[in-house]
């Protein structure tokens, strides 16, 4: 049985164990599920590791040693949709420790992934029936770095800050 049809894999160079290691300490009920290694006579060195599989959060994701032929990007980005605004702050400060905070609740891991955090319901706000109040919220939240979700409600509903 599948249990995850769609299994997110991100490329390192070298430091998939690390990110496992501190991934893993990020989120709640995370594990490392499995380790591979080269073996003899692929393009890595032998015995090094090749894989870990993570699950983060519930969440299988597979970090690959590669080597330094691919870096990431924001062209792909994960989302961490959080309960509340302190779930949001707890997220972003571990996420950007040794990282870069980026603009509209976007931000790049110390490994240089892009990740998007922010409270749910927020989505609704930049996309919801009534284009006016969508524009008041995305005009608040363009200057913003980590989200700040009651400015953005408040901006949506027309609440001066």
């Amino acid at each position: 049985m599948i249990a995850q049809r769609i299994v997110p894999n991100l490329w390192f160079a070298d430091q998939a164990e690390q990110a496992a290691q501190f991934y893993c300490s990020v989120f709640p009920r995370s594990r490392v599920v499995a380790t591979s290694h080269y073996p003899p006579g692929a393009p890595g060195p032998e015995g090094s590791v090749l894989t870990v599989e993570v699950e983060l959060d519930g969440q299988r994701l597979v970090l690959i040693n590669g080597g330094p032929l691919f870096t990431p990007n924001e062209a792909v980005s994960l989302a961490v949709v959080c309960a509340d605004q302190q779930e949001v702050d707890r997220y972003w400060a571990a996420l950007t420790d040794g990282g870069e905070e980026g603009h509209c609740g976007w931000l790049k891991d110390r490994f240089g992934f892009s990740w998007q955090v922010y409270e749910e319901g927020i989505d609704e706000l930049l996309g919801g029936d009534d284009p006016e109040r969508a524009a008041r919220a995305f005009a608040a939240m363009a200057p913003m770095r980590k989200l700040d979700s009651a400015a953005l409600r408040a901006a949506a509903d027309g609440v001066p800050a």
